[in-house]
């Protein structure tokens, strides 16, 4: 990230702190709430997706093995809160197309790449706007949005509206954001794995300031997070996608006329 001014990189620095705030508070859109906004920054996705990558795999673990030691303790709160049987029947739809996916991020040039994120951030913001997020009512359309999201977050990490759309259908509020933390930990690890087979830079110094701006969003999420587990948030979705469908027209015009 050498190629960053100062203000550049205290700009990324906002933004991880954002995108641990999203992830926790909501469970999903961490990243899709905030690659834009760093392509803003900076036009190049393989410089922020490991960075992005990595915190969400160490923190989609550490939510994970909080889950673990919930469980197998004694105390009252010592319920499951993952779905594994439906966690386990997703991935054998998605695990194909995440697959294709991260192939598909390897071999595509920036500016193609930097379209199709701005294109299915637009998409998303234009559901959240309307207040009508993508909603899953058939088997048919459950495969279709599950592929479609696997391959989505293969190739950008942005797939979570997706599959959170035939999640929510399928598995209890008290177990879906547990069960999401689960699923994105296998998701991200392939992806992880396929960047460093492939010889990406994972930029390592960079999580040394980083991880700990994300850990401060990451808990100011959690506080959220228990305020919102048992209301109704249409007007954050309408704020949050008039934001990201300002961002994703000036992402698109900066990635082909700026």
């Amino acid at each position: 990230m050498g190629q960053l001014d100062a203000l550049q990189l205290a700009l990324v620095g906002l933004v991880f702190i954002w995108s641990g705030f999203v992830r926790s508070g909501l469970g999903f859109g961490g990243t899709v709430l905030a690659l834009p906004f760093l392509l803003l920054i900076h036009n190049e996705p393989l410089l922020f997706m490991p960075l992005m990558a990595v915190q969400l795999l160490i923190f989609s673990s550490l939510m994970a093995m909080s889950n673990y030691r919930k469980l197998n303790s004694n105390s009252a709160d010592s319920i499951v809160t993952v779905d594994w049987q439906y966690l386990k029947y997703a991935m054998s739809i998605m695990i194909v197309p995440k697959i294709v996916g991260v192939f598909g991020l390897l071999t595509m040039p920036p500016t193609v790449m930097t379209t199709i994120i701005f294109v299915v951030v637009f998409v998303y913001a234009i559901g959240y706007v309307l207040n009508k997020p993508f909603r899953s009512n058939s088997k048919l359309l459950d495969c279709v949005f599950l592929m479609l999201g696997g391959y989505i977050s293969g190739t950008s990490l942005i797939g979570a509206p997706l599959i959170v759309a035939v999640f929510a259908s399928h598995v209890s509020k008290d177990k879906l954001r547990d069960t999401l933390f689960v699923l994105w930990f296998i998701l991200v690890l392939i992806k992880v794995l396929g960047l460093g087979v492939a010889g990406v830079d994972f930029n390592w110094l960079q999580h040394l300031w980083l991880l700990p701006l994300v850990t401060i969003g990451h808990f100011l999420g959690l506080g959220f997070h228990k305020k919102i587990v048992n209301a109704s948030t249409p007007l954050f979705y309408r704020l949050m996608g008039s934001v990201l469908l300002v961002i994703s027209i000036l992402g698109l015009y900066k990635a082909w006329f700026g």
